[in-house]
C-alpha cells in the first residue's frame, strides 16, 4: 500500500464509486406500488450504501460519485456528512438530476422497484473525476458492476483501479448486477436479478483480472463468469484472477474461496449464518459487503469477516431500508455475543434501542435551552393584563430572535416551542442553526398526563420534522397511589413507542416535588420505574436536586439502563437566578447533567412588559437575550467553559 512505498498512512480505508440515489420505499407492506400511499426517503445505490455502512461499522469510507445541485443531491450531501463518510471524492453535477430508486414490498418474495436514472448525475461520471491525489488517501477501491454499463463511468472505475493497484492497495468488485441497467430488461423489471448476457460477462470478464477481491450471489457469478452453472462459473473467475471470492447465498450465508476451486461447492471458508424473516431485501447485499470488508481490511480471519458480512445482511433484511438499517459496530458486536429471540431483528427491542442511539443525526455533548413552550402560564398573564392572547404567538418569535441573538451560530444551543402559540416561533426557529428544539405534547397541567389534542398521539408525530424532539412533562411521584401510576406509565409507553415508531428523539420531565417528598432518591426510583417499564427517553428534564446523593442516584439509575442515553437538561421552574447558579453548581460533579431548558426566569418580564404595552419588541428581544446570556455563562462557568 501507499504508506509500504514510504508515502504517509493513507487517511481512508476504503473508497467506494459508484450509485448515489434517494430511495424512496413504500411504507405499506404487502402492497403493489400502484398502491403505496407514503414513502421513506433514505440514502440508497450500492456504493452509496457500502461507504456508510463501513462508516457506520468503524472504517474510514468516502464515496467518489456525482449528485445533481438540487434538494435531493444536498439531501445526500448532507446526510453522508452525519454518518461520517468522508466528502473529497463526491462531486456535484451543475446540470444532471440525482437518481431516484422508487420501491414496494408486495411480498417477502416481490419487491416491485422503478430506476428512475435517464441521464442522472451518478452516471455522469467520468476519468477526469478521478484524482489520482484522492486515491492516494485510501487502502482499497471498491468498484461496481453498473458502472461498468457505459463508457464515461468505465472508463473512470477502471482508472481507479489502476490507480489503486500502481500504490499498492486494494482493489474491490462488487458485481452489483442489475438487468435493467445495462438496458436488458424493460422500466417495470427493476427487480429483474438475472437475465444472461454475453456483452455484459464479456464486460466484466475484463475487469476480474485487477481485482484483490470479489463479491456476487449467485446470479452475479454467473453473469461474471459467462457460464450457466455455478461450479464452472467459479473455476472461470479463479481462471481469470487469484482474488478472494465471496459467494453470498442469501439465508444460507456464504462461502470464501481462496486459491483454488474444488469441484465441492462447499470447499471453501464458512462463516456463520443468522436465519432470519425476510422483510426486504433491497440492501442486503451492501450491508453483507460492508460487514465483510470491516472485518476483511481490519484485519480478522476470513471466517470472522464472513461472519460479520452475514451479521450485517441479516439486519438488512429484516428491516424495511437500505442504508439507514445498516449496524453500527457496537449494535453488531451486541448480536453477536447476545443473539436474538426474535427471527425479525426489527422487532427486538434490545438491538433496536441500541441502533436507534448509535445512529441519531447529531452529537449534543452539551445543550443550553430557552423554554418557551408554555401556554397556560402566558394565557393567564394575557388574561390578567386584558391582552389579545394571539399576540403571544408573535412574543414566541421574539423570544426565538433572542436565543439566536445569544447562540450567534454556536453549537449547543436549543430551544421547546410548542405547537399551540408557537408554529410561527418555528419557522423563525429555522432560520437559524440551532442545535436542538424540543415541543410539548401533554396537556398542560394534566395529571395523570394526557395528551394535548388528540390521544392518538401517533397519527399526529409524522408531520413533525424528523429533527424535532418530542418533550412530556408528567407530575410523576414514585409513591403516588397505583392507579395513578399506571395511568401515567401506560401514556408514557404509549407515547415512547409511538416516538420511536416514527423515528423522533424523546425526552421525559419528570417534576415530582409538587405532589409529595423529595428525598436523594426520589427521581432515582421515578426513573427505575418507568425503565422497567422499557422506556428509554433520549433526554431527562429533572428538576433541580438538593444533593449530590440525589445526582449520583440519578446517574447511576441511567448507567444501569441506558448507557445510550444523550444526558439530563436541568428544569428551571421560574426559580430567581440566584437558586438556579445553586442548582447549576450542584450538577457540576455529575456529568450526565448536560444542560438546562429554563423558561420562565428568561422570558417572564419581558412577556409581561410587552404584552401590557410596555416595551416595544427590540427591548423585549434584548432584554430575554441578556437573561439568557447571564444563564449560558453562568452555566458554562459551573462547566469549567466558555462559549465557543
Amino acid at each position: 500500500m501507499a504508506a509500504s512505498q514510504g508515502g504517509p498512512a493513507p487517511s481512508l480505508d476504503v473508497i467506494t464509486i459508484g450509485r448515489a440515489s434517494v430511495d424512496l420505499y413504500g411504507q405499506q407492506i404487502g402492497s403493489r406500488l400502484e398502491d403505496v400511499g407514503s414513502f421513506a426517503k433514505s440514502v440508497g445505490g450500492c456504493p452509496a450504501n457500502i461507504a456508510i455502512g463501513t462508516a457506520r461499522l468503524g472504517l474510514r469510507s468516502a464515496l467518489l460519485t456525482r449528485v445533481g445541485d438540487e434538494q435531493f443531491g444536498r439531501f445526500l450531501r448532507e446526510q453522508l456528512a452525519r454518518e461520517g463518510v468522508d466528502l473529497g471524492g463526491l462531486k456535484t453535477d451543475p446540470t444532471r438530476l440525482t437518481a431516484l430508486a422508487i420501491l414496494s414490498v408486495e411480498s417477502d418474495k416481490s419487491f416491485p422497484l422503478l430506476f428512475y436514472r435517464e441521464n442522472c448525475a451518478d452516471m455522469a461520471l467520468e476519468e477526469a473525476d478521478v484524482d489520482a491525489a484522492f486515491l492516494a488517501t485510501a487502502r482499497a477501491v471498491v468498484v461496481t458492476g453498473t458502472h461498468f454499463a457505459k463508457p464515461n463511468t468505465e472508463a473512470a472505475q477502471r482508472k481507479a483501479m489502476r490507480l489503486m493497484r500502481a500504490q499498492g492497495g486494494k482493489v474491490v468488485l462488487d458485481i452489483d448486477y442489475r438487468p435493467n441497467l445495462w438496458g436488458l430488461a424493460g422500466h417495470a423489471a427493476g427487480d429483474n436479478r438475472y437475465i444472461a448476457s454475453s456483452a455484459v460477462s464479456e464486460r466484466m470478464k475484463s475487469v476480474l483480472p485487477g481485482c484483490d477481491l470479489v463479491v456476487g450471489t449467485e446470479e452475479e457469478v454467473l453473469i461474471a463468469s459467462g457460464e450457466s452453472e455455478l461450479l464452472p462459473a467459479l473455476k472461470t473467475i479463479r481462471a481469470l484472477t487469484p482474488a478472494t471470492i465471496v459467494l453470498k447465498r442469501g439465508p444460507m450465508g456464504c462461502i470464501v474461496y481462496e486459491g483454488a476451486i474444488s469441484d465441492d461447492l462447499e470447499d471453501g471458508i464458512v462463516g456463520k449464518g443468522f436465519p432470519i424473516e425476510v422483510y426486504n431485501v433491497l440492501g442486503a447485499g451492501d450491508a453483507f459487503m460492508s460487514g465483510f470488508l470491516r472485518g476483511w481490511l481490519g484485519g480478522e480471519t476470513l471466517q470472522t469477516a464472513a461472519t460479520w458480512a452475514n451479521a450485517c445482511g441479516a439486519f438488512a433484511v429484516s428491516r424495511l431500508l437500505c442504508s439507514p438499517e445498516s449496524p453500527t459496530f457496537a449494535e453488531l458486536q451486541y448480536f453477536l455475543k447476545n443473539g436474538s429471540p426474535h427471527r425479525a431483528l426489527r422487532k427486538d427491542e434490545a438491538i433496536n434501542h441500541i441502533h436507534w442511539a448509535t445512529t441519531r443525526r447529531r452529537d449534543i455533548p452539551s445543550l443550553m435551552a430557552l423554554a418557551c413552550d408554555h401556554r397556560a402560564q402566558l394565557e393567564e398573564v394575557a388574561q390578567k393584563l386584558g391582552a389579545d392572547p394571539a399576540r403571544i404567538r408573535d412574543f414566541k418569535v421574539l423570544a426565538v430572535k433572542a436565543a439566536a441573538r445569544v447562540a450567534a451560530g454556536r453549537p449547543g444551543y436549543g430551544m421547546l416551542l410548542d405547537e399551540k402559540h408557537g408554529r410561527e416561533a418555528m419557522f423563525e426557529f429555522a432560520r437559524h442553526p440551532f442545535s436542538w428544539l424540543g415541543r410539548p405534547v401533554e396537556l398542560p397541567g394534566s395529571r395523570p398526563l394526557r395528551f394535548e389534542g388528540s390521544q392518538d398521539i401517533g397519527s399526529a408525530l409524522p408531520e413533525w420534522p424528523v429533527d424535532h424532539c418530542i418533550k412530556a412533562l408528567c407530575f410523576y411521584h414514585p409513591d403516588d397511589e397505583p392507579a395513578l401510576k399506571q395511568a401515567q406509565q401506560e401514556k408514557l409507553r404509549t407515547l415512547f413507542e409511538a416516538a420511536r415508531k416514527v423515528g423522533r428523539e424523546l425526552l421525559v420531565e419528570i417534576i415530582a416535588g409538587k405532589h409529595g417528598p423529595l428525598g436523594p432518591d426520589t427521581i432515582a426510583r421515578a426513573m427505575q420505574e418507568l425503565y422497567d417499564l422499557g422506556i428509554k427517553p433520549d433526554w431527562w428534564k429533572l428538576e433541580p436536586q438538593a444533593s449530590p446523593a440525589a445526582w449520583a442516584a440519578i446517574e447511576q439509575t441511567i448507567a444501569r439502563n441506558d448507557p445510550w442515553c444523550r444526558g439530563v437538561l436541568l428544569l428551571g421552574l421560574d426559580a430567581p437566578a440566584e437558586e438556579l447558579e445553586a442548582g447549576f453548581a450542584a450538577t457540576a460533579a455529575a456529568p450526565i447533567v448536560k444542560g438546562f431548558a429554563v423558561g420562565r426566569t428568561i422570558f417572564m418580564a419581558a412577556a409581561e412588559a410587552w404584552l401590557a404595552g410596555r416595551m416595544d419588541d427590540e427591548a423585549a428581544i434584548a432584554d430575554m437575550a441578556r437573561r439568557f446570556g447571564a444563564l449560558t455563562e453562568l452555566w458554562l462557568s459551573t462547566r469549567g467553559r466558555k462559549a465557543a
